[in-house]
């Protein structure tokens, strides 16, 4: 059962690091001035578009490798608690904060359970 359990993880881990490196890599892609002015419409810093899009850039890579799965998840909750918070909650579940919603809850599984199949992280351990 535990061999399951794994294989889920990994799935999970690297599906997510997948959908936050592309969306990381779609704000510098697209011209990372254009999600600047996105957050100062929201009355947000520009600075923390940067700092959004470097987490889901390095943070999605880092998670399909499984470096600081844990610590990666935590960013990417706080991401999406904030994306829902300011961003999405006004338009509502469906065709709102959904999405936001799914990310969120797969990053606090892997926040809690990590993930150790296959992960770099593992090469970091100490044998018992």
């Amino acid at each position: 059962m535990k061999r399951r359990e794994d294989i889920g993880l990994l799935l999970l881990r690297v599906v997510l690091g997948l959908v936050f490196l592309v969306h990381g890599w779609a704000k510098f892609q697209g011209g990372i001035e254009k999600t600047v002015g996105f957050f100062a419409t929201l009355g947000l810093p520009g600075f923390l578009a940067y700092v959004v899009a470097v987490i889901e850039l390095v943070g999605g890579l880092l998670m399909i490798l499984g470096l600081g799965t844990r610590v990666i998840s935590a960013l990417f909750a706080l991401v999406m608690l904030g994306a829902i918070l300011t961003a999405k909650l006004s338009a509502g579940f469906l065709g709102g904060y959904e999405l936001d919603f799914m990310l969120l809850a797969a990053s606090v599984c892997l926040l809690l359970a990590g993930s150790t199949m296959w992960a770099c992280d593992s090469l970091f351990r100490r044998k018992k």
